[in-house]
């Protein structure tokens, strides 16, 4: 039987639905596909797709649902919305940063932000940033600022020595 959470992401694709859903789970842990949905001749005249052809694809991010829809040229993903990624060690942020910037825009990658080989939007946070800029101790806080704005990917050690006030 599907399942759905109350409130899940659709994200909108061309035509590649099922091949980023697949690249997507094959990064994150506990991830499936959980269903696909087929386009039929109904709405042919609207939808311009193919009988058969793929129309959404189901599938879980590590317990989150999500949708993707093969709904055409007509919308493209931009920075305004992002999938953020929380990680503990800097051997996760490595390996999520790897994965998903792998065949992206290398000029979208700022401050733990990257962009997609399909142009969605990601940041890979290290948990122990929110905690750091959100800290009591503004010159902690400026200071952890002032090192992410150094960097692309997030390094945790230097952000840790930023911090502390140890950096260069």
């Amino acid at each position: 039987m599907l399942q759905t959470q109350r409130i899940s992401p659709c994200l909108w694709f061309d035509d590649q639905a099922e091949e980023a859903a697949k690249f997507y789970t094959g990064i994150f842990r506990n991830s499936k596909v959980t269903n696909i949905a087929r386009y039929t001749e109904a709405g042919q005249d609207i939808h311009g797709r193919k009988p058969g052809s793929v129309m959404t694809v189901a599938f879980d991010l590590d317990g989150q649902a999500f949708t993707a829809l093969n709904g055409g040229p007509f919308f493209k993903f931009n920075e305004a919305v992002s999938l953020q990624v929380f990680c503990e060690t800097q051997e996760e942020v490595d390996n999520y940063w790897n994965k998903l910037s792998e065949g992206g825009d290398p000029n979208a990658q700022q401050c733990g932000w990257l962009k997609d080989k399909y142009g969605l939007s990601w940041q890979i946070v290290p948990t122990i940033l929110p905690k750091m800029m959100s800290d009591s101790d503004k010159t902690k806080a400026s200071r952890a600022m002032d090192a992410m704005l150094q960097m692309k990917k997030i390094d945790i050690a230097k952000l840790k020595e930023a911090y502390a006030g140890k950096a260069a």
